[in-house]
């Protein structure tokens, strides 16, 4: 039996989530091709993570035998400012508030158990960034956005500011259709970033010259072929979403966790330097900001100030 996706859309939006949509599960083949040629070239630099469970990553029903259905979802993280910090050090937009993991995953449990609730004993998974899922390709064959040149996801209503989520299960919904590609001949996000980390043709990026991988992701030193390239980013970087036409659609989130903490947003570079672990977990706590560590952070200021 296949069932009507409305209820679930609903009740998505009655949670919070900005869009909803449903595909089919089955294998990737052609993001297959592209994820191995991918990794090949070794543009995922130091995250060898990306190269376990291939096989399960490309096909959702090997990941969760008898899922007949990805739901894809999509949650607002937009700040109503840009909080540029002391002497111009600036932290990705999505790390102001609490750590979306745990926000989304709790409206997800509220999700699932309504599904279950209303279709039965059903079986089903959730993921945010915890699964090796392909979660930009199923957003946009579920048509909640497209893939932009920055291989960000892109809804032409709301931007790209938002974060996504994955619930499979073995119910058959109602799919979505892809929605088409709005970039157009603009080049404004591969002009505008400085480690040209985006293919000179758009849809691929390089996330081993990315800043949010080199603040992030890498935990070697941040290599002198980058010197006065981060800009001031010592925590992701929103570049090519800043110079995205799309987001000015973007609108402010309704989500009171990711308000940004002050502590926070008041710190300069010397506060970040001299800062102990006791403060550092004490300031991030519930923070993505944890991810680096204190040591990862530090490195990053200093490399600010070093190359600027």
């Amino acid at each position: 039996m296949v069932y009507s996706s409305e209820k679930i859309k609903s009740k998505a939006r009655e949670l919070g989530f900005l869009q909803v949509g449903v595909a089919k599960a089955r294998q990737l083949d052609k993001e297959a091709r592209n994820l191995e040629r991918w990794l090949k070239q070794g543009m995922h630099g130091e995250m060898s993570y990306m190269e376990n469970y291939y096989e399960k990553r490309i096909d959702p029903t090997l990941l969760f035998p008898g899922c007949k259905s990805v739901i894809m979802l999509a949650l607002n993280y937009f700040p109503e400012n840009q909080y540029i910090h002391k002497e111009g050090i600036k932290i990705s937009r999505y790390a102001y508030g609490q750590d979306y993991h745990q926000v989304i995953k709790s409206k997800l449990k509220v999700l699932t158990h309504w599904l279950n609730d209303t279709y039965g004993n059903i079986q089903l998974r959730y993921f945010v960034d915890s699964a090796p899922v392909l979660e930009r390709d199923w957003a946009k064959i579920s048509g909640i956005s497209w893939s932009g040149k920055n291989t960000l996801s892109i809804h032409p209503k709301h931007g790209s500011y938002f974060f996504l989520a994955c619930v499979l299960t073995d119910i058959e919904f109602q799919v979505d259709h892809p929605i088409n590609d709005h970039c157009g001949t603009c080049t404004r996000c591969i002009e505008a970033c400085p480690t040209d980390a985006i293919h000179a043709q758009g849809y691929i990026v390089d996330a081993s010259r990315c800043i949010s991988y080199l603040t992030i992701e890498l935990k070697n030193d941040i290599p002198e072929s980058f010197s006065g390239k981060t800009k001031g980013w010592i925590f992701g970087c929103d570049i090519c979403q800043e110079v995205c036409p799309w987001n000015r659609f973007a609108k402010q989130h309704q989500v009171d966790e990711f308000e940004p903490k002050v502590e926070l947003l008041n710190l300069s570079q010397q506060d970040w330097l001299a800062m102990t672990d006791e403060a550092f977990n004490e300031i991030t706590l519930n923070s993505p900001i944890q991810r680096t560590k204190l040591k990862g952070m530090k490195r990053n200021v200093m490399y600010c100030i070093d190359k600027t």
